[in-house]
This record gives C-alpha cells, sequence and structure tokens, in this order.
C-alpha cells in the first residue's frame, strides 16, 4: 500500500534533537579561538585531541562522517606564518587523523587540504584549519545528488566520542 501522496519516507528520528534546538545567536570572534580555549568537557565539546599548539575537532558541517579540522590555537591565517612546532605538530595530528580514521571506519581514500583565503574556499579563512575527510567509494550517492542532502549515520558527539577512544596517546 502507497501512500497517498506518493512519496517514499525516510524516517530519521535522531534528527528530532537538532530539529527541536534553537539556533544559538552567532558569538561574536573567531570560533576556533573560542573552541581552542574552551574546557575539555563542555556539553558541545566535539575536541578529539589537544597538543602543544594545535588541536583537532570534529567539523560541525561534516561532508563525510569523521571529517575532521586540524589546526592551530593561535589565530593565523597563513601557512606559511605558523612557526616550526605548529608545522610539526599540525603534520603530526593529521598523520595521527588518518590512522584514527583508517582503524575505526576503513575509508577507501582521504581529502586532506587546506583552503587559504576566502577565494580558495574557506568559510573561515581568517583562522587556518586543515580539514581531514574519509572518503568511500559512491559516498555521494543520490540524497547528496539529486536532493542536496548529506546524510550521516552517526551523530557528531558519537563520532567524537569513538574518535578520541582510539586517538593515539603521543604523535
Amino acid at each position: 500500500m502507497s501512500d497517498p501522496d506518493g512519496l517514499e519516507r525516510l524516517w530519521t528520528p535522531h534528527r528530532l534533537a537538532y530539529v527541536k534546538s534553537e539556533a544559538p545567536e552567532p558569538e561574536p570572534g573567531c570560533p576556533f579561538c573560542r573552541i581552542g580555549a574552551a574546557e575539555p568537557g563542555g556539553d558541545d565539546d566535539l575536541v578529539v585531541a589537544r597538543g602543544e599548539s594545535v588541536y583537532v575537532v570534529l567539523n560541525l558541517y561534516p561532508y563525510n562522517p569523521g571529517h575532521l579540522m586540524v589546526l592551530p590555537y593561535r589565530h593565523v591565517a597563513d601557512y606559511a606564518d605558523l612557526d616550526d612546532a605548529e608545522t610539526a605538530e599540525l603534520a603530526a595530528f593529521t598523520k595521527a587523523a588518518l590512522r584514527t580514521i583508517r582503524a575505526i571506519s576503513r575509508p577507501h581514500a582521504f581529502n586532506v587540504g587546506l583552503n587559504l583565503g576566502g577565494a580558495a574556499g574557506g568559510s573561515l579563512a581568517d583562522h587556518l584549519h586543515q580539514h581531514v575527510v574519509p572518503r568511500w567509494s559512491g559516498d555521494a550517492n543520490f540524497m547528496t545528488v539529486v536532493a542536496g542532502t548529506k546524510t550521516l549515520p552517526q551523530l557528531l558527539g558519537d563520532t567524537r566520542d569513538l574518535l578520541a577512544a582510539h586517538w593515539p596517546g603521543d604523535q
């Protein structure tokens, strides 16, 4: 028996928490600086790992499950402006992100990169951040292509907990 309106239904009860929440007013200043300065364990803490000069956080608007960003605490826009310690730790944490995601979810490939400047696609171009995006063959399915909708199989908090639990103790 089909529905009277002829539409298929995709039930996503986990999205109810998002639908019911009120969008907060944007806070002034750089969100990456606020996240970097936040105390670990906050209610909306999506930080996976912290180092001396960089940290790793889940992307709030992920392209795929496990989409991470590695970024310095220091508010700097250009890769060339990182000091040697920041550069080394950014590279080490990027390698740790790749290893951790591979161990947990076995992606077929990755997109890893920086968007330096607004014209390069950097929506928050004033604070450098390197994306680590796991990819699977066919991950751009009909929902993404036809409906412009990305389906994600896990809530961000659950993804964060899983990644943090498997993050290596030292890079």
